[in-house]
C-alpha cells in the first residue's frame, strides 16, 4: 500500500476517534490495539487519551514491560490494572464462549472507569477480519458499546501491519499473541497454578529466540506448537525444552509436527460424534 493511501487511511480512523474528544484505550501490547492507541493519540490531545492494560495471570509477565514502553514512547497516560476475569467461574469453567464473559468483565470495569474519569470512549483495536471470525467478545464489545475504529473503517488484519509499519510502531511484524487461556482445551478449568506452568513455559521459548509459539495445556501433557521454520530448531533443543517444561509441572512434553496453527485446539469441536463440522469455528489463538 502506498504512503499516500496510507495517510488517508490513517485520516479515517482518526475521524473515527475525533469526535469523542477523550479515549480509554483498552491496549494490550499487540500490534491491533497498538494502532488503534497510536490513532487516538494523533487524532486527541494526548492528555485526553489514557491506555490501559489488563495485567493479570492470562498475561505473559514480558508483555507489560513493552507495554509500559510503548506508551512512554507515544507520551500517553498508562494505567495497569487487574480485571479478575478468573473470579467468574463461567469464565475459569472454559466454556466454547469464554471470551464473551472475560470481554464482558474487562469492558464493563473499562466503560465504568471511562465514565468515572471523564473519558469521551472506550476504544479497542478489534479490525475488520475479527468481525468474520468466531469472536464472541465481539458480542461483550457491541453490547458494551465500546468503539472499534479499526473495525469502522474495515481496516484488514494486513492493513494493520502496514499502517503499523508506516508509523514506525515496534510491534509491527509481532507475532501473534492471544490470551494464556487460549493454550487449554475447551471444558478443562482454567486455573492460576495451569497459567503460571503455561507462562513460564512460553516465556522460556521465547527467551531462546522462538518467534512463534503456543503451549497448549492438555492436563500432564505440553503440546508445543512452534512455527513451520522454527520445527527443527525446537527438535534439536528437546532435552533443554523437555527439562524445563517437566521442572514446569508437566509429565510429559511433546512437539507439535504440524507446528503453529492459530485455533488449533478448535479441531475437539470438529469432531464431537454426531455432530456436523461447524463451517466457522473460534479463532482464539
Amino acid at each position: 500500500m502506498q504512503a499516500v493511501s496510507l495517510e488517508k487511511r490513517l485520516e479515517e480512523l482518526e475521524q473515527i476517534v475525533a469526535p469523542y474528544r477523550s479515549a480509554l484505550v483498552a491496549f494490550s501490547g499487540g500490534v491491533d490495539s497498538s494502532l488503534a492507541l497510536a490513532v487516538a493519540a494523533r487524532a486527541l490531545p494526548k492528555s485526553r487519551v489514557l491506555a490501559v492494560t489488563s495485567n493479570n495471570e492470562t498475561y505473559l509477565p514480558s508483555e507489560l514491560g513493552l507495554a509500559e514502553e510503548f506508551t512512554k514512547r507515544l507520551d500517553v497516560e498508562h494505567l495497569v490494572v487487574n480485571t479478575r476475569e478468573l473470579d467468574d467461574p463461567n469464565y475459569a469453567k472454559n466454556p466454547t464462549n469464554r471470551c464473551y464473559f472475560c470481554k464482558s468483565t474487562l469492558y464493563s470495569d473499562l466503560g465504568r472507569m471511562a465514565l468515572e474519569k471523564g473519558y469521551g470512549c472506550v476504544v479497542d483495536g478489534a479490525n475488520k477480519d475479527d468481525e468474520g471470525d468466531y469472536r464472541p467478545g465481539r458480542k461483550a464489545a457491541k453490547e458494551l458499546d465500546v468503539v472499534s475504529p479499526l473495525s469502522i473503517a474495515g481496516v484488514t488484519k494486513a492493513e494493520v501491519r502496514d499502517l503499523a509499519k508506516h508509523l514506525g510502531l515496534p510491534s509491527w511484524d509481532k507475532p501473534a499473541l492471544a490470551c494464556l487461556s487460549s493454550r487449554f482445551p475447551y471444558g478443562q478449568e482454567i486455573t492460576p497454578e495451569k497459567l503460571t506452568q503455561v507462562a513460564r513455559a512460553e516465556e522460556f521459548l521465547r527467551s531462546r529466540g522462538y518467534r512463534q509459539v503456543r503451549v497448549r495445556h492438555h492436563g500432564e501433557i505440553a503440546r508445543l506448537e512452534v512455527g513451520e521454520a522454527e520445527l527443527e530448531k525446537a527438535f534439536t533443543e528437546r532435552e533443554e525444552i523437555s527439562a524445563e517444561l517437566t521442572e514446569a509441572g508437566f509429565l510429559y512434553v511433546t512437539l507439535d509436527l504440524a507446528g503453529y496453527r492459530s485455533g488449533s485446539l478448535n479441531a475437539a469441536l470438529e469432531k464431537k460424534p454426531g455432530k456436523k463440522a461447524r463451517k466457522t469455528l473460534p479463532v482464539l489463538g
